[in-house]
Protein backbone atom coordinates (compact mmCIF):
# COMPACT_ATOMS: atom_id res chain seq x y z
CA UNK A 1 0.00 0.00 0.00
CA UNK A 2 1.39 3.41 -1.01
CA UNK A 3 1.59 6.62 1.03
CA UNK A 4 -1.34 7.98 -0.97
CA UNK A 5 -3.49 4.92 -0.28
CA UNK A 6 -2.70 5.00 3.43
CA UNK A 7 -3.59 8.69 3.69
CA UNK A 8 -6.82 8.26 1.72
CA UNK A 9 -7.77 5.44 4.09
CA UNK A 10 -7.05 7.64 7.12
CA UNK A 11 -9.61 10.20 5.95
CA UNK A 12 -12.15 7.83 4.40
CA UNK A 13 -14.38 7.71 7.48
CA UNK A 14 -12.78 10.53 9.45
CA UNK A 15 -15.09 12.59 11.68
CA UNK A 16 -15.59 16.22 10.73
CA UNK A 17 -15.63 19.22 13.05
CA UNK A 18 -16.91 22.69 12.14
CA UNK A 19 -14.51 25.54 11.49
CA UNK A 20 -15.74 29.13 11.73
CA UNK A 21 -14.87 32.39 13.43
CA UNK A 22 -16.50 30.99 16.59
CA UNK A 23 -14.27 27.92 16.80
CA UNK A 24 -10.81 27.79 18.34
CA UNK A 25 -8.58 24.73 18.07
CA UNK A 26 -5.07 23.95 19.28
CA UNK A 27 -3.14 21.15 17.59
CA UNK A 28 -0.36 19.37 19.47
CA UNK A 29 1.51 16.23 18.58
CA UNK A 30 4.23 13.86 19.69
CA UNK A 31 4.07 14.27 23.44
CA UNK A 32 5.47 10.75 23.93
CA UNK A 33 4.29 10.67 27.53
CA UNK A 34 6.27 7.94 29.25
CA UNK A 35 6.57 6.09 32.55
CA UNK A 36 8.60 8.74 34.39
CA UNK A 37 11.94 7.03 33.88
CA UNK A 38 15.14 8.55 32.47
CA UNK A 39 13.95 7.65 28.97
CA UNK A 40 10.65 9.53 29.37
CA UNK A 41 11.26 12.31 26.82
CA UNK A 42 8.10 14.15 27.89
CA UNK A 43 9.31 14.54 31.48
CA UNK A 44 11.53 17.58 30.83
CA UNK A 45 8.64 19.57 29.34
CA UNK A 46 5.76 18.33 31.50
CA UNK A 47 5.35 21.66 33.32
CA UNK A 48 5.45 23.64 30.08
CA UNK A 49 2.86 21.34 28.57
CA UNK A 50 0.54 21.55 31.58
CA UNK A 51 0.78 25.34 31.64
CA UNK A 52 0.00 25.57 27.92
CA UNK A 53 -2.83 23.05 28.12
CA UNK A 54 -4.36 24.87 31.08
CA UNK A 55 -4.19 28.15 29.13
CA UNK A 56 -6.03 26.59 26.19
CA UNK A 57 -8.67 25.13 28.49
CA UNK A 58 -9.26 28.46 30.22
CA UNK A 59 -9.48 30.36 26.92
CA UNK A 60 -12.01 28.07 25.24
CA UNK A 61 -9.87 26.10 22.78
CA UNK A 62 -10.67 22.58 21.66
CA UNK A 63 -7.62 20.34 22.12
CA UNK A 64 -6.68 18.04 19.24
CA UNK A 65 -3.73 15.67 19.71
CA UNK A 66 -2.28 14.45 16.42
CA UNK A 67 -0.88 11.13 17.60
CA UNK A 68 2.04 9.73 19.58
CA UNK A 69 0.54 11.24 22.70
CA UNK A 70 1.69 8.28 24.77
CA UNK A 71 4.87 6.27 24.28
CA UNK A 72 3.47 2.77 23.88
CA UNK A 73 6.33 1.28 21.93
CA UNK A 74 8.80 1.61 24.78
CA UNK A 75 6.16 1.04 27.49
CA UNK A 76 3.68 -1.79 27.70
CA UNK A 77 1.09 -0.33 30.10
CA UNK A 78 -0.85 2.88 29.60
CA UNK A 79 -1.90 2.68 33.26
CA UNK A 80 1.64 3.51 34.38
CA UNK A 81 1.75 6.54 32.08
CA UNK A 82 -1.61 7.77 33.36
CA UNK A 83 -0.42 7.42 36.96
CA UNK A 84 2.83 9.31 36.35
CA UNK A 85 1.18 12.09 34.33
CA UNK A 86 -2.13 12.18 36.21
CA UNK A 87 -2.28 15.99 36.04
CA UNK A 88 -2.43 15.84 32.23
CA UNK A 89 -5.18 13.23 32.19
CA UNK A 90 -7.11 15.25 34.77
CA UNK A 91 -7.07 18.22 32.38
CA UNK A 92 -8.10 15.89 29.57
CA UNK A 93 -11.17 14.95 31.62
CA UNK A 94 -12.13 18.62 31.88
CA UNK A 95 -11.82 19.08 28.11
CA UNK A 96 -13.80 15.89 27.55
CA UNK A 97 -16.70 16.99 29.76
CA UNK A 98 -17.14 20.01 27.50
CA UNK A 99 -16.70 18.03 24.27
CA UNK A 100 -13.42 19.80 23.55
CA UNK A 101 -11.09 16.80 23.35
CA UNK A 102 -10.14 14.85 20.22
CA UNK A 103 -7.29 12.34 20.21
CA UNK A 104 -5.67 10.82 17.15
CA UNK A 105 -3.23 7.94 17.24
CA UNK A 106 0.18 7.76 15.61
CA UNK A 107 2.63 4.94 15.14
CA UNK A 108 3.92 4.96 18.74
CA UNK A 109 0.40 4.63 20.14
CA UNK A 110 -1.24 2.82 17.25
CA UNK A 111 -2.64 0.23 19.66
CA UNK A 112 -5.25 2.86 20.55
CA UNK A 113 -7.03 2.13 17.29
CA UNK A 114 -8.53 -0.94 18.97
CA UNK A 115 -12.14 -0.13 19.86
CA UNK A 116 -12.51 0.70 23.54
CA UNK A 117 -8.77 0.57 24.20
CA UNK A 118 -8.33 1.19 27.97
CA UNK A 119 -10.62 4.24 27.72
CA UNK A 120 -14.29 3.11 27.38
CA UNK A 121 -15.47 6.74 27.09
CA UNK A 122 -12.87 7.90 24.58
CA UNK A 123 -12.48 7.30 20.86
CA UNK A 124 -9.20 7.54 18.99
CA UNK A 125 -9.04 8.40 15.30
CA UNK A 126 -6.51 8.09 12.52
CA UNK A 127 -7.73 11.22 10.79
CA UNK A 128 -9.87 14.26 11.50
CA UNK A 129 -11.25 16.96 9.19
CA UNK A 130 -12.00 20.57 10.10
CA UNK A 131 -14.64 21.77 7.60
CA UNK A 132 -15.19 25.46 6.91
CA UNK A 133 -18.72 26.61 7.68
CA UNK A 134 -18.34 29.47 5.20
CA UNK A 135 -17.06 27.50 2.22
CA UNK A 136 -17.69 23.75 2.73
CA UNK A 137 -15.20 22.86 -0.04
CA UNK A 138 -12.45 24.21 2.21
CA UNK A 139 -11.13 21.90 4.90
CA UNK A 140 -8.07 21.10 6.98
CA UNK A 141 -6.98 17.45 7.03
CA UNK A 142 -5.37 16.32 10.27
CA UNK A 143 -3.45 13.10 10.92
CA UNK A 144 -0.23 11.96 12.54
CA UNK A 145 1.84 11.56 9.36
CA UNK A 146 3.31 8.09 9.94
CA UNK A 147 1.44 6.99 6.80
CA UNK A 148 4.36 8.40 4.79
CA UNK A 149 6.54 5.53 6.03
CA UNK A 150 5.81 1.87 5.41
CA UNK A 151 8.05 0.91 8.34
CA UNK A 152 5.99 3.06 10.72
CA UNK A 153 2.56 2.21 9.33
CA UNK A 154 2.14 -1.15 7.59
CA UNK A 155 5.17 -2.71 9.30
CA UNK A 156 4.71 -1.00 12.66
CA UNK A 157 4.93 -4.26 14.69
CA UNK A 158 8.50 -4.71 13.40
CA UNK A 159 9.40 -1.13 14.33
CA UNK A 160 7.80 -1.50 17.74
CA UNK A 161 9.83 -4.64 18.45
CA UNK A 162 13.08 -2.93 17.44
CA UNK A 163 12.35 0.17 19.53
CA UNK A 164 11.28 -1.76 22.62
CA UNK A 165 14.06 -4.33 22.66
CA UNK A 166 16.93 -2.64 20.78
CA UNK A 167 16.82 1.16 20.44
CA UNK A 168 15.12 1.88 23.77
CA UNK A 169 17.89 0.22 25.83
CA UNK A 170 20.59 1.82 23.65
CA UNK A 171 18.99 5.28 24.05
CA UNK A 172 20.28 5.37 27.62
CA UNK A 173 23.79 5.25 26.16
CA UNK A 174 23.14 8.07 23.69
CA UNK A 175 22.49 5.91 20.61
CA UNK A 176 19.71 7.36 18.41
CA UNK A 177 17.21 5.25 16.52
CA UNK A 178 18.30 5.50 12.83
CA UNK A 179 14.82 4.48 11.61
CA UNK A 180 13.03 7.34 13.39
CA UNK A 181 11.72 10.25 11.31
CA UNK A 182 12.27 12.51 14.32
CA UNK A 183 15.95 11.58 14.73
CA UNK A 184 17.10 10.79 11.19
CA UNK A 185 17.12 13.90 8.97
CA UNK A 186 17.09 11.96 5.71
CA UNK A 187 13.99 10.02 6.73
CA UNK A 188 12.43 13.21 8.14
CA UNK A 189 12.66 15.11 4.84
CA UNK A 190 11.50 12.13 2.77
CA UNK A 191 8.38 11.84 4.95
CA UNK A 192 7.68 15.55 4.63
CA UNK A 193 8.13 15.42 0.86
CA UNK A 194 5.63 12.56 0.57
CA UNK A 195 3.09 14.28 2.81
CA UNK A 196 3.44 17.56 0.92
CA UNK A 197 3.13 15.76 -2.42
CA UNK A 198 -0.11 14.07 -1.34
CA UNK A 199 -1.55 17.37 -0.13
CA UNK A 200 -0.68 19.18 -3.37
CA UNK A 201 -1.87 16.34 -5.60
CA UNK A 202 -5.24 16.14 -3.84
CA UNK A 203 -5.58 19.90 -3.31
CA UNK A 204 -5.92 19.40 0.44
CA UNK A 205 -4.34 21.33 3.28
CA UNK A 206 -2.65 18.75 5.47
CA UNK A 207 -1.42 19.19 9.05
CA UNK A 208 0.60 16.45 10.74
CA UNK A 209 3.18 15.76 13.42
CA UNK A 210 5.49 12.70 13.32
CA UNK A 211 8.72 14.35 12.14
CA UNK A 212 8.87 16.69 15.17
CA UNK A 213 9.88 19.59 12.88
CA UNK A 214 7.46 22.56 13.15
CA UNK A 215 6.44 23.92 9.75
CA UNK A 216 4.28 26.98 9.08
CA UNK A 217 5.70 29.13 6.32
CA UNK A 218 4.79 32.79 5.93
CA UNK A 219 3.53 32.07 2.42
CA UNK A 220 0.55 29.94 1.34
CA UNK A 221 1.25 26.19 1.46
CA UNK A 222 -0.45 22.83 1.42
CA UNK A 223 1.48 21.21 4.26
CA UNK A 224 2.08 22.23 7.88
CA UNK A 225 3.52 20.48 10.93
CA UNK A 226 2.87 21.09 14.62
CA UNK A 227 6.37 20.09 15.73
CA UNK A 228 6.40 18.26 19.07
CA UNK A 229 6.28 18.51 22.85
CA UNK A 230 9.72 16.93 23.32
CA UNK A 231 12.01 19.64 21.96
CA UNK A 232 15.03 20.23 24.24
CA UNK A 233 13.75 23.48 25.77
CA UNK A 234 10.24 24.09 24.46
CA UNK A 235 7.03 22.70 23.04
CA UNK A 236 5.41 23.83 19.79
CA UNK A 237 1.84 23.73 18.52
CA UNK A 238 -0.50 25.27 15.97
CA UNK A 239 -3.41 27.45 17.04
CA UNK A 240 -6.46 27.85 14.79
CA UNK A 241 -8.62 30.90 15.35
CA UNK A 242 -10.65 33.13 13.02
CA UNK A 243 -9.81 30.85 10.07
CA UNK A 244 -6.10 31.54 10.67
CA UNK A 245 -3.14 29.35 11.66
CA UNK A 246 -0.43 30.42 14.10
CA UNK A 247 2.65 28.42 15.05
CA UNK A 248 3.59 29.09 18.66
CA UNK A 249 6.31 28.07 21.09
CA UNK A 250 5.98 27.64 24.85
CA UNK A 251 9.19 27.93 26.86
CA UNK A 252 10.59 29.00 30.23
CA UNK A 253 11.82 32.60 30.49
CA UNK A 254 13.57 34.55 33.25
CA UNK A 255 12.44 37.97 34.51
CA UNK A 256 14.86 40.71 35.57
CA UNK A 257 14.55 39.52 39.17
CA UNK A 258 15.60 36.00 37.99
CA UNK A 259 12.15 34.50 38.67
CA UNK A 260 10.99 32.07 35.99
CA UNK A 261 7.76 32.09 34.03
CA UNK A 262 6.19 30.22 31.11
CA UNK A 263 6.10 32.31 27.93
CA UNK A 264 4.13 31.96 24.71
CA UNK A 265 5.93 33.19 21.56
CA UNK A 266 4.64 33.33 17.99
CA UNK A 267 7.05 31.62 15.61
CA UNK A 268 5.01 32.13 12.43
CA UNK A 269 1.63 33.49 11.41
CA UNK A 270 -1.15 34.10 11.71
CA UNK A 271 -1.84 33.12 8.11
CA UNK A 272 -5.11 32.24 6.42
CA UNK A 273 -6.12 28.61 6.87
CA UNK A 274 -7.24 28.38 3.24
CA UNK A 275 -4.83 30.52 1.18
CA UNK A 276 -4.10 28.07 -1.63
CA UNK A 277 -7.64 27.42 -2.89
Amino acid sequence: MSTSSRLHRAFQNAPELPLSSKHKYVLMSDCHRGAGTSSDNFLKNQHLYFAALNHYYQTGYTYIELGDGDELWENRKIETIIEVHSDVFWLFSLFQKEDRLYLLYGNHDIVKKKKGYKFPNLSFYEGLILRSQITPDHALYLTHGHQASMLNSTLWPVSQFCVRYLWHPLENFGVLDPTSAAKNYQIKYKCEERLNHWAMTNNHILITGHTHRPILSSKPAYYYNTGSCVHPRCITCIEIENHSLTLVKWSVRAKADTSLYVARDVLSGPISAFPVH
